[in-house]
């Protein structure tokens, strides 16, 4: 049977994926806005591939769900299953540079190895106080709450530090049952509550003068340039679907400048 998905904003085609309860919690706090879908290929929107070994067969999905609105350039979440596997959830709100906002990124990756779970509101001018000062007094005590529950994920490389907020909640966990729990009773409400602030300062953000969005374009830019550059997630997809599509998939799909 060919699954065919008719826009950016239909149903995803991945079933049993162990992040849908994220995908649900995010469409529900977003439909308080008029949400249209944006113009990605199909062959983007839905790929489904089979993989390995005719002993062992590996199937894996790719669904791009997207949506835009007034003050957000784009939504886009990457949706990835193979088998029992592989799982990701990787989310990034691109707002508008007229609007003085940060990005809001999350990133959560099963493995055969683990799971790596990430959260942040990241800033788009790090250094600007005016950017970052009334977010970060608040978002920071969230994140100490959740994190105090979490083991670190460890140290970031120096050269992504101007990418990610003090409040950057990180944190890897082993399969098993125990980390089942920690997703489900530390995880999603963490999730829940890191966007219910971020759509708190949507809904309160004023667009900014015409000297200060360009400003926070060339922050944006930079950011965008960054996670283009140096996307994690290049050689999994590489050795899925090719160089050419990953590349395309990366450049004209996940980071829109």
């Amino acid at each position: 049977m060919i699954f065919i998905r008719n826009n950016s904003l239909s149903p995803l085609g991945i079933e049993e994926w162990r992040w849908n309860d994220f995908m649900s919690e995010l469409m529900s706090q977003l439909s308080v806005f008029e949400l249209h879908p944006c113009e990605i290929p199909n062959d983007f929107l839905y790929k489904k591939i089979v993989t390995g070994s005719p002993r062992n067969p590996l199937e894996v999905i790719t669904s791009t769900w997207a949506c835009k609105f007034k003050k957000i350039k784009q939504i886009r979440v990457a949706c990835i299953k193979s088998n029992n596997s592989l799982a990701v959830f990787n989310l990034l709100i691109h707002p508008s540079h007229h609007y003085d906002l940060p990005f809001f990124g999350a990133d959560f990756v099963t493995l055969p190895n683990g799971h790596l779970l990430a959260l942040d509101l990241q800033p788009v001018l790090k250094a600007d106080i005016l950017h970052t000062n009334d977010v970060w007094s608040r978002l920071i005590p969230i994140h100490n709450q959740w994190q105090s529950l979490l083991p670190s994920g460890g140290q970031i490389p120096k050269e992504a530090e101007s990418f990610f907020s003090p409040a950057f909640l990180w944190t890897r966990l082993p399969l098993g049952n125990k980390s089942d729990r920690t997703i489900t009773k530390v995880i999603k409400p963490a999730f829940i509550e890191y966007l219910s602030f971020y759509i708190k300062l949507l809904k309160s953000s004023v667009k900014v003068s015409s000297e200060r969005s360009l400003q926070l374009l060339e922050g944006q830019k930079s950011y965008i340039t960054y996670r283009s550059t140096k996307d994690p997630a290049r050689g999994m997809l590489t050795r899925f679907y090719g160089k050419d599509w990953t590349e395309d998939y990366i450049h004209k799909v996940l980071f829109q400048i």
